[in-house]
């Protein structure tokens, strides 16, 4: 991947989305509705304007290029975005729209939209952002931004991304990418003539859908985002699937933006189509683990602070977040732990089991060095790097964090965990982090092991093997 981070011009409506966050755990005496309280009030940019600030949180020169007007949400909005992103601003007819979220933890109950401002019409230094531009993206929510400079647009040089929505128009002929989700897909698909795909499987469905609009728009690339099963690439023929790299719970709102910023700053860096839809799937996969569109509150907000996203490589982070969210939803949080050298059948049948007596699953690795402090110097046969990502591919896994002592105290303090499971091979060892485990309530839990699985007989098994002719990869 290139290190450059060249400047992305996002063109499109802006939006200005408030969150009421708060518990819900009994009805209403006077109707059969949900009492919401202890609720915390948020403001953040959305639509355009959340996908500028997320493109401008990978750390390039962001321009957004969108329709305000005179009234009050709109100058919310300015605030928000100052010294965030540089602003190029159309005229607006009527109010900017703004949506509110009522929350009881990460599940809408409700939302109340306000606001149906529009686009009137181009200016000559909006019409120059999109010419001078090297990579653009249109986040088009059909409130006439991307109408009023479609024809600037056409003729863009700039590699071009559209990520589009039911209530907007079609893309222009030959952009780089198109990035709907299957539902917007499907809709689109219909309107060129897709018709109907029956019974068809939603991977099936999002398939024929990506091939009729590659060619209906004349897009070089569509990929349709399919929430937690990633997204499927197609060029108008065999597509590429492209899973997600780990399970990842949270609130899903504004990943679609998240996806199509990453896909459009990596293109517009020369990346090639397939490198930057794995990629913008990684990252989307990162911001819903860490907290989705809440996280990307102005900072300094005192209601909704921002988090700090942890750093590549780094998940500890994330692991923490996970269990306090899931604690603070009144979740039964999980852990376990070990090297998980080579993954094997038992380790899968452990942390299966393990997941099945929560809510969910934290694992807990030794580093490369705590690994050979224990096993010897030959070992970890896979770095911690490597065996982090494998356990986060698995589904019954949600959080991975490393830790680096000999014994997992130290990260368990981190986490405090209602249960911390174990093999059944453990039946007759006294473990030390018992005492510990229960100082805050909670409990140690032993599972069963599959006989006859270790990493130490696999090792051996493949040390003994034969290899190929030629000293090939034996695969």
């Amino acid at each position: 991947m290139t290190t450059s981070r060249t400047p992305l011009v996002v063109v499109g409506d802006a939006l200005l989305d408030h969150d009421l966050c708060g518990r819900a755990e009994r009805l209403a005496p006077d109707a059969p509705v949900p009492v919401v309280y202890g609720t915390r009030r948020s403001s953040r940019p959305g639509g355009a304007a959340l996908a500028a600030c997320l493109a401008a949180s990978d750390g390039r020169p962001v321009t957004l290029v969108t329709a305000l007007g005179d009234d009050p949400a709109s100058d919310t909005l300015r605030e928000l975005l100052a010294g965030r992103v540089e602003l190029v601003e159309v005229p607006m007819e009527g109010a900017l729209s703004s949506k509110t979220r009522v929350m009881a933890g990460d599940r809408p109950l409700l939302r109340l939209d306000d606001g149906e401002g529009h686009a009137r019409e181009a200016t000559r230094e909006a019409v120059s952002a999109v010419a001078a531009a090297a990579g653009v993206l249109v986040a088009d929510y059909g409130r006439g931004t991307a109408d009023v400079l479609r024809d600037a647009l056409t003729h863009t040089e700039a590699a071009l991304v559209w990520d589009p929505h039911v209530r907007g128009r079609t893309p222009v002929p030959g952009v780089r990418l198109a990035t709907p989700s299957a539902q917007e897909a499907r809709s689109f698909a219909r309107r060129s003539g897709g018709g109907d795909t029956g019974g068809a499987t939603a991977l099936r469905t999002a398939a024929r859908d990506a091939r009729t609009l590659v060619r209906a728009w004349q897009a070089q690339a569509v990929a349709v985002t399919l929430g937690e099963r990633g997204a499927l690439l197609s060029h108008g023929e065999t597509p590429l699937l492209v899973p997600t790299p780990a399970a990842a719970s949270g609130d899903p709102c504004g990943a679609g933006d998240r996806f199509a910023a990453a896909a459009a700053g990596l293109l517009a860096d020369g990346e090639l189509t397939e490198a930057a839809v794995q990629a913008a799937v990684s990252a989307a996969t990162r911001y819903v683990a860490e907290g989705g569109a809440r996280a990307v509150a102005a900072p300094g907000q005192p209601d909704e602070p921002a988090e700090t996203p942890a750093a590549d490589g780094d998940t500890t982070a994330d692991a923490v977040r996970t269990a306090a969210r899931v604690r603070a939803a009144g979740g039964t949080v999980v852990a376990a732990g070990g090297c998980f050298d080579l993954l094997h059948a038992g380790h899968v049948a452990l942390l299966q089991a393990a997941r099945r007596a929560g809510d969910c699953l934290i694992v807990c690795v030794n580093s490369d060095d705590s690994v050979r402090r224990r096993k010897g110097t030959g070992r970890p046969l896979v770095p911690a790097a490597d065996r982090v990502r494998v356990l986060r591919a698995l589904e019954c896994v949600d959080a991975v964090a490393v830790f680096t002592e000999d014994t997992p105290e130290r990260i368990l303090g981190e986490l405090r965990p209602h249960i911390w499971a174990k093999g059944g091979d453990y039946a007759r060892t006294e473990l030390p982090e018992q005492p510990l485990v229960e100082s805050w309530g909670g409990q140690v839990l032993l599972l069963p092991y599959l006989d006859g699985r270790s990493t130490t007989g696999l090792a051996r098994r493949a040390a003994l093997s034969p290899s190929p002719p030629g000293g090939g990869h034996p695969w």
